[in-house]
């Protein structure tokens, strides 16, 4: 047994070294991803797991959380501004969620922040308290056995909720409850000159709204204290097939505004004439013979699952397990996975190899080359469009033309009227839909900066606004008139050395044409 493992490692090392780790990693790169990133990444999920309730069981957490935050707040004094040179955070851009690496680390400060711990469960006013690198897939595994939930709970497991704050983060429940931003009690974050604050609605409010979708250039996010609300075991999902596009968004657009009727509602459009709409709701038992554990490793992937139903043309009822619901598309991150292990959906590989899946997205970029990489750039799409929902079938068209991608994501959200950097396009809050492209677009004249800069430029024009964490190429001055700088200018100015020592949003976010 010994043996014929050493051998088989024996003839990938001369297969490697005649042919090159690059022209391994372009054109067999499901060999690398199955061999060791699986592995890699199951082994790494235990030790997470492991170490988050061991530390929220003998709550060493709280403890440790201010000498943390002591440390952080002692490299930020420490930090020499001056000659153009600025802080961020610490964390490697290979680690993130973000299929982009950020280059603007290279050139800055790092502030190490070692904060990944769920601080406190206070179920008397249904708060959670987080650090910020503190992942949904803890959030879950912590929470629900517990009776409670967040109100949202973005997809992907390995989402933080730094992230989510910095950036932002949305979900199949936003109809009801907005962005991740609108269900946030207090934020506390280490300021560019060092001292520690706290901002709320109440309590340093300015603050406290120009925090969302500033990513990090106001300060170090420390520690934040979200919603709960009380969850139930499973959820009752309705699957609505379309086989026209017109049919499709009517019939989302409709139960997205039923907010008391859907705890959530998203769709899949598999091309520019079909689609399914999705509504679901919490409930506590479930119907004989109709529960699907759709998070156990031999199942299919969540979004084949569903194309499967378009076969019908009528509704079907079914029940999942709420934690397998909540990241339903976690185990293929989406439709990703397929560009990457082909067969991954196969029933012979899911049952054999599905336990391990998926691999992480940091693992996945760590191992790219410079081959991968500029062919991820050239050939790949990796973007969220916001806009007014009412504006949808227009953005579909759009999307078609531009990209021909499918499946598409949509996913309504409700954006209140607060003072920050999203302002809805009325004068008052309004329905939208986040419209997310993941993959590899089929179009003939596909090119990278011109398609997504029309995509830029059509979600402009729906007064709508990009998700920053994919490829952004607008200029500064489009940048700015797409999203409301007042608050973020204001509170910039007012805060200690931050113009010194913190870049803007647009420096971070921009790519280079």
């Amino acid at each position: 047994m010994y043996a014929a493992i050493i051998a088989v490692f024996a003839i990938i090392a001369l297969y490697l070294r005649s042919k090159g780790l690059e022209h391994v990693l372009v054109h067999y790169r499901w060999v690398i991803v199955c061999i060791f990133l699986l592995p890699a990444s199951f082994l790494f999920d235990i030790y997470m797991s492991v170490r988050a309730w061991v530390i929220f069981k003998f709550n060493s957490a709280p403890q440790q959380h201010a000498a943390r935050v002591k440390q952080v707040q002692q490299q930020v004094r420490n930090f020499k501004h001056g000659k153009g040179r600025k802080m961020c955070t610490g964390r490697p851009g290979w680690a993130t969620v973000s299929l982009r690496l950020g280059k603007y680390k290279k050139d800055m400060h790092k502030i190490h922040i070692n904060l990944m711990d769920i601080l406190e469960v206070d179920t008397q006013r249904k708060i959670v308290r987080l650090e910020p690198l503190v992942t949904m897939g803890q959030v879950t595994s912590l929470l629900l056995p517990l009776g409670w939930t967040l109100p949202i709970v973005p997809e992907l497991d390995d989402l933080t909720v730094g992230g989510l704050i910095m950036g932002t983060g949305v979900e199949t429940s936003s109809h009801k409850y907005g962005l991740m931003q609108h269900v946030c009690e207090s934020f506390e974050l280490v300021l560019p000159d060092g001292t520690l604050t706290k901002c709320s609605r109440t309590e340093n409010p300015d603050l406290f709204y120009a925090v969302p979708w500033s990513y990090g250039t106001l300060g170090f996010l420390v520690a934040a204290e979200i919603r709960i609300i009380p969850s139930k075991p499973y959820v009752r999902i309705k699957y609505h097939p379309a086989q026209s596009a017109d049919k499709m968004t009517q019939l989302f657009m409709k139960e997205s505004m039923k907010t008391r009727e859907n705890d959530f509602v998203e769709a899949l459009a598999f091309s520019d004439e079909s689609g399914v709409v999705m509504t679901a709701n919490f409930c506590d038992v479930f119907e004989s013979g109709k529960l699907n554990r759709i998070g156990h490793w031999y199942k299919p992937w969540f979004f084949k699952h569903v194309e499967d139903k378009l076969k019908n043309d009528q509704p079907s009822v079914e029940y999942i397990p709420l934690r397998d619901y909540y990241h339903r598309h976690t185990r293929s991150i989406f439709w990703e996975l397929q560009d990457i292990i082909p067969f991954g959906n196969n029933p012979i590989f899911r049952l054999l190899v599905g336990w391990l899946m998926p691999p992480k997205i940091s693992l996945l970029k760590l191992t790219q080359g410079k081959t991968v990489k500029r062919l991820y750039e050239e050939h790949h799409v990796v973007q969220d469009m916001m806009l007014p929902i009412k504006h949808l079938s227009k953005c579909l068209k759009v999307f078609h033309d531009e990209i021909k991608l499918y499946p598409l994501w949509l996913c309504p959200f409700y954006l209140p009227k607060e003072p920050g950097m999203l302002a809805p396009s009325g004068n008052e809050g309004e329905m939208y839909v986040d419209v997310g492209a993941y993959g590899e677009p089929r179009t003939l004249h596909f090119n990278n900066v011109k398609t997504i800069r029309q995509l830029e430029k059509a979600t402009k024009d729906f007064n709508g606004f990009q998700m920053l964490y994919a490829d952004s190429y607008m200029t500064r001055e489009e940048f700015r008139e797409m999203f409301d700088h007042s608050l973020y200018d204001k509170v910039r100015k007012s805060l200690p050395l931050c113009d010194e020592a913190m870049p803007a949003i647009y420096d971070k976010v921009h790519k280079e044409m």
